[in-house]
């Protein structure tokens, strides 16, 4: 609310639901979310969900009018993959392959078994480091544009490394969400991946159902005779 940036974050869902790293939203009371078109929500606590032990957050606002980018289908991103990263610019950064590290947030320190590790230019370094900016933000494949993790910058390991990039757990399938018993907890996090691959189409190696089921549509549409898609009373 003091107008201090605490990183950033992306929307997966048509819903308005955001997912940032939780070191952006640890220890906050209230908060202001921006988008790049200057419009603004107000978040209180009870708007966040925080995942401290996966290094994300889940913050559900209203009225930003952001579309929902989609998620990787995949359970993982393999080593020298290409990616986008947004560091101070949109900027390209490498997979370098996974390691273990460990999350320090406001209470107490968490172990975090699979986490990206980037290459990243000079240029981009600063922002991956705490506080320069980038913690939350999507990490998206060059090729499919698809969100493959979510950059951390809390993060601390062995090693010297350029930057870090939390996974984002396998989704629930639609079928196992829908036999689950009344008195089982929901998931939040796998409840709104599950929801993305439903809605927020991804083609190509992070092809989702969203995304077959529109293919689907646009080929019936051009290729069956006219009135096939059209609504009967």
């Amino acid at each position: 609310m003091g107008g201090r940036p605490r990183g950033t974050g992306f929307v997966a869902d048509h819903h308005g639901t955001v997912i940032t790293g939780h070191e952006a939203v640890d220890g906050l009371t209230h908060m202001v979310v921006h988008t790049a078109a200057d419009r603004a929500c107000v978040v209180t606590a009870d708007a966040v969900t925080a995942l401290p032990a996966l290094g994300l957050a889940l913050v559900r606002t209203e009225g930003l009018g952001v579309e929902p980018l989609p998620v990787t289908a995949r359970d993982g991103i393999g080593t020298g993959t290409y990616v986008r990263v947004h560091a101070g610019c949109w900027r390209q950064a490498r997979v370098l392959g996974r390691t273990p590290v460990t999350y320090m947030a406001t209470d107490r320190s968490h172990l975090l078994d699979d986490v990206m590790e980037l290459a990243i230019g000079t240029a981009g370094r600063d922002a991956l480091r705490p506080g320069g900016g980038a913690a939350g933000g999507p990490v998206l494949d060059a090729t499919t544009g698809a969100v493959v993790g979510v950059v951390g910058t809390a993060l601390h390991c062995g090693h010297r490394a350029t930057g870090f990039a939390l996974s984002l757990p396998p989704r629930a399938a639609p079928a196992a969400r829908a036999g689950r018993p009344p008195h089982v907890d929901v998931d939040p996090l796998a409840d709104l991946l599950a929801r993305n691959a439903e809605t927020v189409p991804a083609y190509g190696a992070d092809l989702n159902l969203a995304g077959v089921l529109e293919l689907t549509a646009t080929s019936v549409g051009s290729d069956a005779p006219p009135g096939t898609l059209t609504p009967r009373p």
